[in-house]
């Protein structure tokens, strides 16, 4: 979009079926959604401006979060420091050390000593034992799978920090913007815009090979080559280190960078039912015996009415690339799931589902180790006129849509 604004003749190459990415939809109860969980904040600045110069202001609706865990058979609100004062699977003690502790990370705008310890060494110190194994451990686990203990807590300041920022003077309760309509508002707008500017888009168009020739870029999509003045990738930086086919010293050490970076998978459940099964909207489910990280009621945020009156469900975790969750059949998972989402909620009944779907996303979340700062690509690559920009780059902030449309448009700048 900026490019072309630029005047630049773009193309774009889109391996999906659509565009979006993760923030791309499918339909449900006779609205879109999201196929991976997405919401703003107030604070998303980016992704707001956008939206007002997309012309759908009026699409983008501000509503009251609602946030629970749930621990040992039971689901306590957690949305208001005199919910952790009254959160009983803690000591009174460390219910007041866990709120200083955030409170401190909330406050605290120097994040660089963070980065080369991890989060479970930091929060195990500063919050306890008790606090730890509580709250931060099964968080870190369901986020991060085998590699929870070597996150740095740079990651883990960042989440706190910037969410406690998430509220506006005024504000009560945290407020969390949604499309009425779905993301896809978002997308269509952009897209729209994009064909007005003459950009072509390919869907279904997979690149195998980007190498510079003379002084032209050239790529092979689908194994047919073309030729363009600079490229810019956005695939995940270990599968854009398989499709450089450049060889000399600048080029390697910049794979090593690249091939240093680990991702862990996505699988999400989404389904709609003629009940309501809770209150809340998020519930983080801080019991490691359990199969997922994340249980979320869709429509206690956005309402029911765009769905035909149905409840909207997702149910996430992350896991390892080998994990069986990418191998075995729907069914299996969701009965799996199932059996212990009726532990939480014993008058859930899964042959009431109206529409059911799976999605699952290898490179969903990249690794953010002590050493994470020292694997970052730089945005534009030992590859004459060839750029990099994805998630891999963003640090110590987390993925979001906000963050997708900042580096867009650095990115626009530098090229």
């Amino acid at each position: 979009y900026r490019l072309a604004q630029k005047g630049y003749k773009v193309t774009i190459f889109e391996k999906a079926d659509s565009v979006g990415g993760l923030a791309s939809g499918f339909e449900i109860s006779g609205n879109n959604l999201e196929k991976a969980y997405h919401h703003i904040f107030k604070t998303d600045t980016d992704i707001i401006s956008l939206t007002k110069e997309l012309g759908i202001e009026n699409k983008l609706e501000w509503h009251d979060s609602s946030v629970s865990i749930y621990r040992k058979g039971k689901l306590y609100p957690f949305v208001t420091p005199l919910d952790l004062i009254k959160f009983s699977p803690l000591s009174l003690f460390n219910r007041l050390r866990a709120g200083l502790v955030v409170l401190f990370l909330q406050k605290t705008t120097n994040w660089k000593p963070f980065r080369t310890v991890t989060a479970a060494q930091w929060m195990r110190k500063w919050s306890g034992k008790q606090v730890y194994n509580v709250i931060w451990e099964p968080l870190l686990l369901g986020k991060f799978d085998k590699f929870y203990d070597k996150i740095s807590m740079a990651w883990l300041w960042a989440r706190i920090h910037i969410r406690a920022n998430s509220k506006q003077k005024g504000d009560t309760k945290e407020k969390l913007g949604y499309y009425k309509g779905g993301f896809v508002q978002l997308v269509n707008a952009l897209e729209d815009k994009l064909k007005e500017q003459g950009v072509e888009i390919n869907l279904n168009s997979s690149v195998d090979s980007i190498k510079t020739t003379h002084n032209k870029v050239e790529i092979k999509v689908n194994n047919i080559p073309y030729k363009f003045d600079a490229v810019l990738s956005t695939l995940p930086s270990n599968i854009f280190a398989k499709v450089i086919k450049e060889d000399n010293k600048k080029v390697k050490e910049y794979l090593t960078k690249l091939e240093s970076i680990n991702y862990i998978g996505a699988v999400l459940n989404v389904f709609s039912y003629p009940e309501s099964l809770s209150k809340y909207y998020w519930h983080n489910i801080n019991d490691t015996k359990f199969p997922f990280l994340v249980f979320i009621q869709h429509t206690n945020l956005v309402g029911t009415k765009d769905y035909n009156n149905n409840y909207v469900y997702y149910i996430g975790t992350y896991v390892p690339h080998d994990h069986k969750y990418f191998a075995i059949e729907e069914k299996e998972l969701k009965d799996e799931w199932y059996t212990f989402l009726k532990k939480i909620f014993k008058n859930f009944d899964p042959e009431k589902i109206i529409e059911n779907n799976v999605f699952k996303f290898k490179y969903a979340q990249h690794i953010v180790d002590t050493q994470y700062q020292n694997k970052i690509p730089e945005y534009k690559t030992p590859l004459r006129n060839v750029y990099l920009s994805n998630f891999s780059q963003i640090y110590p902030e987390d993925r979001g849509t906000n963050y997708a449309v900042r580096e867009g448009n650095k990115i626009a700048e530098m090229i």
